[in-house]
C-alpha cells in the first residue's frame, strides 16, 4: 500500500513516515498542498494523510481540488483544530475522517487500516500465485505451508508484483511504488531486491516464479 502524507511540519512528516513504513506501508512526503496535488495527479496512491493548516495550498483546498479531478483515494485529515465546525468543514470538502493533534500512532494507524479496508470492501484481501499466497490483512507470505519473512522492502516489491500478476512491470514502476518520490531511478537497488526476493521465495525444488523479461522488467506469474 502507498501512502502520501501532506504535512509542513518536517517532524511530524518524519515520525508519521517512519511509523507508517515499519507497519509495512510505502509513503511519499509533499509539504503542502499544492505539491500534494502534483504528486496525486502524477501517481496512484491507495491512502491520501493530510494536514489543513499549510501554506501554499491548505489541506481544505487540497482535498477540494483532489475531488475535483475525479479522484477518489480515501483521505484523513490530521489537525489542532479539533471544533465540531472545522471536523464537519474537513467532511465536507470531501476527506473521509479527521483525527485531532495530538494523537497517539496506535489510533492513526488503526484509522489508516480502517480507511483502507473501506477501500477494498470490494476486493479479496488474499494475494495468490500458484502456491504462493500473501496475506495484506496479517501482512504474511506463504508458500506451500511455509512461512517466508520479507523485510518492508521486499514485501512491497512483492505485493506490487502479485497485484499486477501475469502482466510485465517495469524497474521504473517498481521504483515509483517502493521509494521516495524523488529516489534516482538510474540504480540497480531493485534488482538487488528481486535476487533477494527469489532466495526466500523461488525455494529448492519449486517452481521460479519471479521472472525477468531482460531490457524491460519483471513478472510473476502461475
Amino acid at each position: 500500500m502507498r501512502i502520501l502524507v501532506v504535512e509542513d511540519e518536517k517532524k511530524v512528516a518524519s515520525f508519521i513516515k517512519k511509523g507508517l513504513e515499519e507497519e509495512f506501508y510505502q509513503v511519499d512526503l509533499a509539504s503542502n498542498g499544492r505539491e500534494g496535488l502534483e504528486m496525486v495527479i502524477g501517481n496512484e496512491y491507495d491512502m491520501i494523510i493530510s494536514d489543513v493548516m499549510m501554506p501554499v495550498m491548505n489541506g481544505i483546498q487540497f482535498v477540494k481540488e483532489i475531488r475535483k479531478n475525479e479522484i477518489n483515494t480515501p483521505i484523513l485529515f490530521l489537525t489542532i483544530k479539533d471544533s465540531t465546525k472545522d471536523k464537519v468543514e474537513g467532511l465536507d470538502c470531501g476527506a473521509d475522517d479527521y483525527l485531532t493533534k495530538p494523537f497517539s500512532f496506535e489510533e492513526l494507524t488503526a484509522r489508516v487500516r480502517s480507511l483502507l479496508r473501506r477501500k477494498e470492501t470490494q476486493k479479496d484481501n488474499i494475494l495468490a500465485v500458484a502456491d504462493l499466497r500473501m496475506d495484506l490483512v496479517a501482512h504474511k507470505v506463504i508458500r506451500t505451508d511455509e512461512e517466508i519473512i520479507l523485510t518492508p522492502r521486499e514485501y512491497s516489491i512483492l505485493e506490487y508484483l502479485l497485484r499486477n500478476k501475469n502482466k510485465i512491470v517495469s524497474r521504473t514502476k517498481l521504483i515509483e511504488h517502493v521509494y521516495d518520490f524523488h529516489f534516482d531511478s538510474g540504480t540497480n537497488v531493485i534488482d538487488v531486491y528481486i535476487n533477494k526476493l527469489r532466495s526466500k521465495i523461488d525455494l529448492p525444488n519449486k517452481k521460479q516464479l519471479i521472472n525477468t523479461v531482460r531490457g524491460v522488467g519483471y513478472i510473476i506469474k502461475e
